[in-house]
């Protein structure tokens, strides 16, 4: 079982005065396999990613969940703090209770019940993470163009000239579209076959 640390953080006011963070963190102590869990006025700052750093060596934390801002805003400052601490970057996760909660709630009841349904989810997926490692796969630059109207003819005639192999994939005997039932074609009125005998 995983030994997971809760680091519910109150950005100043900005969740504080929506959410309990109190009551977040006591009831994530409630959770299978937590078994730390606290508050602090700013996790992101230095002095909060050393709080998170601690209790990573003292707890022997085997995973942790930061209740905090949108994890665009700061889960790489998370994850960077855990992985100096010895821990796995990937056995971090984010309950984003700012943007998901109390800028969105004007009620602390219901901003807190969510902020705790929140953090009771990432714990949730923190007991089911496993350790990664980062890895590099082959790429081939090859283009698959689903349709052969002449949008897809286009795009294909496009890649293709940025020198990219390029395959058209058309469910029809033959391609063209609509465009081919055409007679004539705006603005040239060329008929339709002779444009796409062109291409």
């Amino acid at each position: 079982m995983q030994r997971i640390g809760v680091f519910v953080c109150h950005c100043g006011s900005n969740i504080a005065a929506t959410v309990d963070v109190k009551k977040v963190a006591e009831m994530a102590l409630l959770e299978p396999g937590v078994v730390h869990a606290e508050d602090y006025q700013y996790m992101c700052s230095e002095a909060g990613q050393a709080k998170i750093a601690e209790a990573i060596k003292e707890k022997n934390l085997t995973g942790i969940v930061v209740c905090s801002c949108s994890p665009r805003m700061h889960e790489t400052t998370f994850r960077n703090a855990a992985e100096r601490a010895g821990l796995n970057p990937y056995m971090v996760e984010i309950a984003n209770i700012r943007e998901h909660c109390s800028w969105i709630h004007k009620n602390i009841e219901e901003a807190t019940e969510k902020a705790v349904i929140l953090a009771r989810a990432a714990i949730a997926k923190v007991n089911l993470n496993a350790p990664l490692k980062p890895g590099e796969s082959r790429v081939t630059k090859r283009a698959l163009v689903i349709g052969g109207g002449i949008a897809g003819i286009q795009t294909a005639l496009d890649i293709a000239d940025a020198g990219y192999e390029v395959d058209i994939v058309e469910k029809t005997p033959s391609i063209g579209g609509r465009m081919s039932q055409l007679d004539k074609t705006f603005p040239t009125l060329d008929c339709s076959a002779c444009i796409l005998s062109m291409t």
